[in-house]
């Protein structure tokens, strides 16, 4: 009898044996509630966070379920206080409410009259709270999302249910033909995606994210939400390519009008009722003294509705102009929850719970995603930089990894290799895209190209007229170029996860042909870059993509032979 696939450890801590026949089923229950850590060869490494759990009890998980489903899945018994920290988790989650309360402010309840003393008597809490005479705990409106993030940093989340401003009302529909006569129809995960932060108008809906995976049509579903809304809307994303992909959606998908969606950027500042605009603008100063230029976007437009695109990369700026408008309802939308700087609490807080998740490779099966192969090529380093990089220090080190003239060698391999598909090449150092952008001649996309020139060439990619494009980490984010089905990433971010995935999504569109797309990255074998590169990979093994590790020198022999047939 095949013993049970996990172990779980007293600082929860779970482990997982990859060669085990219930592997796959145990990865995605995992998934659910708690985040992959570290995925060596043969046992991958879970932890169980508050944070995890409290998302997994927003998606309507049963504390009861849980712990049944690892009892019986852990190959020895589970220490009690395990079970005991996830059944506190568990009751924390909907212990604390915020309500409308008296004049004009807002009240903080809570069922269990013991942890209320306790918190109120928090230091953290000072200058949060008043607390009557009659126990009655009061709260300004205005410092509701200092409060919220304040008590998750205590291990208490907030149920907020304090109520929403309206906003100017906006009706419109939704089209039924889509642009240019081609249909359009939301797809059953994005209406209940859609339904699921609405929560039909309920105190319980109106913020929170929603993770779906790239090419699932995230911005379909925000569409969809603003529908249920119907009031004005501030959009935030990622740059300006992006902002005029949703300026493109809405107005090809809704009954909107040209002088009803407006793009606020560095190019033109239109204030709207639906209002699209980067970060970036949002966190525009002068000088690192001055205050932000255009942070006040936020009380401009009678907005009742905030999106934030790509959510797991809201910078700090905008974590704190949130914390102050906890009045109006906000929808996070993102493929991953990943964030390399360890503030998904304040995600949490400020943003919402999860509300709605379905892995990549359930999308893959329904086939709204093309399946992919990934393959790690490890690529050996000449003697001389072998050299330079054993003499160099630990930063250095990465620069002279990533920098790998071999690696020109495999990319040139992999370009004949797929000649006649649809390929980008992805990398973080300017001057070794700018090297293979010349050695290939490959037109570039950096942060420095100018807008019109970046709408022109993925315009051209799009066509069909460019095959192959080379692009710097602008490419990561909200790029719509459907018909790219091989990636091959140069260089990257560190360990960066959420990177990571995003590159795979650039070429997870559902292909006609129902072909395979194909995801490299290219490593020096045997350095940092390599240790990076496993990190960067936890969350795609953690929605069951595996990647083949493959010798640079096959990859040169593979394409030599192919040359030969030829």
């Amino acid at each position: 009898m095949t013993e049970p696939p996990l172990i779980v450890q007293t600082d929860r801590t779970v482990l997982l044996e990859t060669w085990h026949p219930g592997y796959e089923a145990a990865r995605d229950r995992l998934a659910r509630f708690a985040e992959l850590w570290k995925s060596p060869e043969y046992v991958h490494f879970y932890r169980i966070t508050p944070v995890s759990i409290w998302n997994a009890a927003a998606l309507g998980e049963r504390v009861d379920d849980l712990i049944a489903w690892l009892c019986a899945n852990s190959r020895f018994p589970i220490v009690p206080a395990v079970l005991a920290q996830i059944r506190e988790w568990f009751r924390r989650y909907g212990l604390l409410r915020l309500q409308p309360g008296r004049g004009g402010r807002l009240a903080l309840v809570c069922d269990d009259a013991e942890v209320l003393a306790q918190l109120t008597a928090h230091k953290a809490l000072a200058g949060l709270i008043e607390v009557a005479d009659d126990g009655n705990v009061a709260v300004a409106a205005e410092r509701r999302g200092d409060l919220k993030q304040a008590l998750v940093k205590l291990g208490y989340p907030v149920d907020d249910r304090a109520g929403y401003r309206s906003g100017d009302r906006l009706g419109f529909t939704l089209r039924t033909d889509g642009a240019g006569g081609r249909p359009f129809a939301l797809r059953d995960y994005q209406r209940a995606a859609a339904a699921a932060f609405w929560a039909g108008g309920s105190e319980r809906g109106g913020c929170g994210i929603v993770v779906l995976p790239c090419g699932a049509g995230k911005t379909v579903v925000g569409i969809a939400a603003m529908q249920l809304l119907q009031t004005n809307t501030l959009v935030l994303t990622t740059n300006t390519v992006a902002v005029r992909q949703w300026c493109r959606e809405l107005l090809e998908k809704t009954d909107l009008r040209d002088d009803q969606v407006g793009e606020y950027t560095g190019d033109q500042k239109q204030i709207r009722p639906v209002t699209v605009a980067t970060y970036q603008i949002l966190t525009h100063r002068k000088g690192k003294l001055d205050g932000f230029t255009h942070l006040d976007l936020f009380d401009r437009g009678e907005f009742g509705l905030i999106v934030y695109d790509e959510v797991h990369l809201l910078p700090a700026p905008v974590f704190r102009a949130t914390a102050g408008i906890q009045a109006r309802r906000r929808l996070g939308l993102t493929a991953t929850l990943v964030r390399e700087d360890g503030r998904q609490d304040e995600v949490f807080s400020l943003i919402g719970p999860k509300r709605y998740e379905l892995p990549w490779k359930q999308l893959e099966r329904q086939g709204f995603l093309a399946p992919a192969q990934c393959s790690e090529v490890r690529v050996a380093m000449s003697e001389a930089r072998a050299q330079r990089y054993a003499n160099a220090g630990a930063r250095q080190q990465i620069r002279i990894a990533a920098d790998n003239e071999r690696k020109l060698e495999v990319l040139g391999a992999l370009l004949a290799v797929h000649d006649r598909d649809r390929v980008l090449v992805i990398g973080q150092y300017l001057e070794q895209l700018q090297q293979i952008a010349a050695v290939f001649r490959l037109p570039l996309i950096t942060g420095q190209t100018p807008n019109p020139e970046r709408e022109r060439l993925y315009a051209a990619f799009r066509r069909g007229e460019l095959p192959r494009l080379c692009v710097s980490k602008v490419g990561n984010f909200a790029i719509d170029l459907p018909d790219a089905n091989v990636a091959v990433q140069v260089s990257g971010t560190f360990g960066s996860r959420q990177e990571e995935a995003q590159r795979l999504g650039r070429v997870l569109r559902p292909k006609p042909d129902g072909a395979a797309a194909r995801f490299y990255t290219l490593v020096s074998a045997d350095t940092r870059e390599q240790e990076f590169a496993q990190k960067r990979q936890l969350f795609l093994t953690e929605q069951g993509y595996a990647y083949d590790i493959v010798a640079g020198d096959a990859v040169l022999a593979d394409a030599a032979r192919r040359e030969e047939r030829a």
